[in-house]
């Protein structure tokens, strides 16, 4: 019989000695979040800083960490970070022009990765190995299968703060080159404050949601208001991206018992979890969360086999045609594509669903209107014209598909600001959208 924990300590170095390991042009690979490795890539970073390496590239998605290759402009060259869907940090580097994004459907990535990359390393932080020798990925599903099967190497961090996810990814010492380990407490999100406006939009998204239905929240405090305006509803399912802390509260509270989906029946699944501690302690050892890889969970044709699928994201605004940008301000990035379309779509294909791109109506203290007659110059459009469905503001709900222009038109004035009402009408007037 093997001995896992002598092969683990065969496999344990520091991660300044995992850093000397590394050379020029190097391509490290790293997922979501909770899942990337702090020790790691700061000791490569410091020894790319005081070395002549170049050429390193870093992938990530939805950053939580200040990795210097996407802090310190001087590094770009050296060791650049390139983002699937970027956060804060990423953001900042991308626009700045010391980053660079990967564009791409959330769902197409683990295709990408085989397809397309070549990988000298994959960087992931696990939870403790367990006495068969497999550590758990833990938090995420997303696109690790993928990263482990055509990484040349992996390196894995292991910190006891991470949960041990029953039906995530496995990962045996076997396949591990180096074992780092480096315990901290967990990024988390900082909470959602919930004002008027995102409850009145959260209760009327409510109300278009039946008993019985399989829900998939984004983040934000529209997405969690909905939640919470939820718990007096039974029988709901859970098929979601990112598994969030309203969905939390709503199992707790019994709203959610999975008991009526078509597939995956008892079972919340996510392709993520990302939030509080909260999130972290109720994943943790818990057969009735399946996290699983994300060409699976967001395929647009395993999301509609559940009925009555209810997607719900965001938009930064929206024009006339119905076209979603939920990715840019003009031309200044924000973030990705990520899921949406991914949801937009599966949820149209169920039987009986239904899609919400939900916003505020205005922006800037009530200055800019997100519905507009066109998308400024240079946005990004996130969900085509024909695949939007509902749009909701406070003021209401615009329903999109199948119909023509001008009801679209007409809709959408009807739910933006009243401020905006007498100029968005003026400008479709202009344009012949309405007589």
């Amino acid at each position: 019989m093997t001995d896992y924990k002598a092969l683990y300590a065969e496999k344990l170095i520091s991660a300044e000695e995992l850093a000397k390991q590394v050379e020029s042009g190097w391509v490290f690979g790293m997922d979501t979040a909770p899942s990337q490795a702090p020790a790691i890539m700061n000791a490569i970073s410091a020894r790319v800083k005081s070395s002549d390496l170049k050429g390193l590239q870093v992938q990530t998605l939805l950053d939580a960490y200040p990795f210097e290759f996407y802090t310190d402009p001087e590094l770009f060259g050296k060791m650049t970070g390139f983002s699937w869907f970027s956060s804060g940090y990423a953001r900042k580097a991308i626009n700045g022009g010391w980053a660079d994004l990967l564009p791409t459907y959330y769902r197409d990535i683990p295709r990408h990765i085989r397809a397309e990359y070549e990988y000298d390393a994959f960087c992931v932080e696990v939870s403790p190995m367990d006495s068969h020798g497999y550590f758990s990925l833990a938090l995420n599903g997303s696109y690790a299968e993928a990263m482990i099967d055509k990484a040349k190497r992996i390196f894995v961090e292991v910190n006891e703060n991470q949960p041990r996810c029953l039906c995530g990814t496995q990962l045996h010492v076997s396949r591990v080159d180096a074992i780092v380990e480096y315990n901290h407490e967990l990024p988390v999100l900082p909470p959602v404050v919930i004002d008027e406006v995102s409850q009145t939009i959260g209760n009327l998204i409510a109300e278009q949601i039946p008993d019985g239905a399989c829900i998939q929240l984004g983040i934000g405090a529209i997405p969690d208001a909905t939640g919470m305006a939820l718990k007096s509803k039974h029988d709901l399912g859970i098929h979601t991206e990112m598994f969030t802390d309203s969905m939390v509260e709503l199992i707790e509270c019994g709203a959610v018992n999975n008991s009526k989906k078509q597939i995956h029946r008892n079972k919340s699944v996510t392709t993520f979890a990302y939030g509080s501690k909260r999130i972290y302690d109720y994943v943790d050892d818990n057969p009735a969360i399946e996290i699983l890889p994300v060409d699976y969970v967001n395929d647009p044709n395993v999301i509609c086999r559940n009925d009555n699928m209810i997607s719900i994201n965001a938009a930064i605004e929206v024009d006339f045609f119905g076209q979603v940008c939920a990715e840019s301000v003009g031309t200044k990035h924000m973030s990705g594509s990520g899921g949406q379309i991914d949801f937009v779509r599966g949820a149209c294909q169920s039987k009986g669903g239904k899609s919400f791109i939900a916003f505020t109506s205005t922006a800037k203290g009530g200055t800019i209107s997100k519905i507009k007659p066109i998308l400024t110059p240079g946005a990004v459009c996130t969900t085509s014209k024909n695949d939007v469905d509902y749009i909701v503001t406070e003021y209401g709900i615009a329903h999109m598909r199948g119909r023509s222009l001008g009801e679209r038109t007409r809709q959408l004035i009807a739910i933006a600001h009243p401020d905006f009402r007498d100029e968005l009408t003026f400008e479709a007037k202009k344009r012949g959208i309405i007589v």
